[in-house]
């Protein structure tokens, strides 16, 4: 009976450390820039730039698979911040760029058929089956995913309009350049006092 448990606690100990070994050799770091980039992006997560969600995206501009300026949601603004994070040229964007905004369901006609639910890729839709949905406001990114697959059409976007609790600095899209150091006139000249 002992030794069953020493061999049992042995070859605990064995595998124990095989795995922390290989948790150290084989571990994998992530790309610090595809951080970054995903930062940037508005997280929307809606794939109007062809990709899944914005770390995917994130990465096909790392890897230099996909230009600056797909992304809608982050308009010229993410373009410009993008273009300086990684030294590229800035674009134009390559959509139309629209304010933000959020879903509003007409609740008197949903039918409830939840359709809309699984379309949301951040579960900002709230309802069961055969009742009403509804919209948690807070977590909406304005993707306009749940439009197309509502068979009702009691779906629509509106704008959020800005206010202090969700205005944002923009970013600058003009180069700030120095001042040339002007020359001092003659009478500026004839004020300064001697030295």
């Amino acid at each position: 009976m002992i030794e069953a448990i020493l061999v049992m606690a042995l070859g605990a100990v064995v595998l124990g450390a095989a795995l922390g070994y290989a948790s150290i050799k084989f571990k994998v770091e992530g790309n610090p820039l595809v951080d970054k980039i995903d930062a940037i992006l508005p997280q929307t997560q809606c794939g109007q730039c062809g990709y899944p969600g914005c770390k995917p995206y994130a990465t096909a501009i790392a890897d230099g698979q996909a230009d600056i300026n797909l992304c809608p949601p982050g308009g010229q603004e993410g373009v410009q911040r993008l273009a300086d994070l990684l030294g590229r040229e800035v674009k134009p964007l390559n959509a139309e760029e629209k304010p933000k905004q959020v879903a509003i369901i007409d609740e008197q006609t949903c039918i409830g058929c939840t359709l809309c639910i699984q379309a949301c890729p951040v579960d900002a839709i709230v309802g069961a089956a055969k009742q009403m949905h509804t919209i948690i406001e807070a977590q909406c990114t304005g993707c306009e995913l749940c439009i197309k697959p509502c068979p009702v059409e009691c779906i629509r976007m509106e704008a959020i309009p800005e206010q202090l609790d969700n205005w944002k600095w923009k970013y600058p899209v003009i180069a700030i350049q120095p001042v040339p150091a002007r020359q001092a006139t003659s009478d500026e000249a004839a004020r300064r006092p001697p030295q």
